[in-house]
């Protein structure tokens, strides 16, 4: 599923496009992907027709666009106000069309970009039509994300919400999630002594969205791989100095990936143009299992871990 890096990257695509505009009309293809919605179908088209989009937020791997008060908000709205809540889950893409928008960024790739891009038609679940022309377009092939609208309410550390927002608010539906790497509020020193207290595996742990936001498996195996450390081995038995060099390197990776567009294997990642990531091509550990490491020139392996696969080393990260 998309993580941190390509969740960004469709924030900053979709910025321009939402972000100060009215969503004039809305069209619910498939209320599927309206099951985390309290209220169905008829009530999601209520909620947000008519309204202006104040910012386009992340924390995580969470989207959210604030909403205005204006239009056809509820007649007794939420003291700190509601937003769209956007999750994409294993599939989900949001794409811009006929987003002939004044001073939005054109597309521009210093490479061409890998991977397919498919027309997303058979797969478009809800459609969103901005002011200025743009359609925004939830497309999901497997029907594991969706929208919704949630309630904002304060954060926990009053701070700004998540990256796109200076507002010290998040959807109600989302304030289990924890702050990311990349979050200039993350609170490291607290992190740190909370991850050391855990006796789960290390990789359980950084892959726990309560505790750190943002990571899933591909960036875990990078970071791990980076940071020299094992996948299983337990979170309390690691020092401070090496927890924070695991922290450094996920944080290193993920604006690595950024610079690229995120990671795309397949046709369920692409950015709102339909463009995908490449930064496959630079990973170091995830799916490179029979092939050398780039450190050590021994052969890296794949081994099955609470569900999923991990990719590593035995010799750089052995189990200590």
């Amino acid at each position: 599923m998309p993580e941190l890096p390509e969740v960004e990257v469709v924030r900053r695509g979709l910025e321009p496009y939402m972000a100060s505009r009215v969503i004039e009309r809305v069209e619910v293809l498939d209320a599927r992907s309206l099951k985390r919605h309290a209220g169905g179908e008829e009530n999601f088209v209520r909620q947000l027709e008519g309204r202006r989009v104040r910012s386009v937020a992340r924390r995580g791997k969470f989207l959210w666009a604030s909403l205005s008060d204006a239009g056809c908000a509820p007649s007794i709205p939420p003291p700190h106000g509601e937003a769209l809540v956007m999750h994409l889950g294993m599939s989900g893409q949001l794409r811009v069309r006929d987003g002939a928008v004044s001073g939005a960024p054109q597309a521009s790739e210093p490479h061409v970009s890998e991977g397919p891009a498919p027309d997303p038609v058979t797969h478009l679940r809800i459609r969103l039509h901005m002011e200025g022309g743009a359609r925004i377009d939830f497309v999901d092939q497997r029907i594991f994300g969706g929208m919704h609208v949630s309630p904002l309410i304060g954060t926990a550390d009053a701070r700004a919400g998540g990256e796109g927002t200076d507002l010290p608010l998040i959807p109600q539906s989302a304030a289990h999630i924890a702050r990311d790497v990349l979050d200039p509020f993350l609170d490291e020193d607290s992190l740190v002594r909370r991850i050391r207290t855990r006796k789960a595996p290390i990789k359980s742990v950084i892959l726990d969205q309560s505790t750190l936001s943002g990571i899933g498996n591909i960036y875990a195996d990078e970071g791990l791989w980076e940071a020299r450390l094992h996948f299983a081995r337990p979170a309390i038995g690691i020092s401070t100095r090496k927890v924070r060099e695991l922290l450094r390197a996920c944080r290193d990776v993920m604006h690595r990936a950024l610079e690229v567009g995120g990671t795309s294997f397949d046709a369920l990642y692409v950015n709102v143009d339909g463009r995908s990531g490449y930064f496959a091509r630079s990973l170091k550990a995830y799916g490179k299992h029979g092939t050398p490491c780039p450190r050590c020139n021994r052969a890296l392996v794949r081994a099955q871990f609470q569900n999923r696969s991990s990719h590593f080393c035995p010799y750089c990260q052995r189990l200590r």
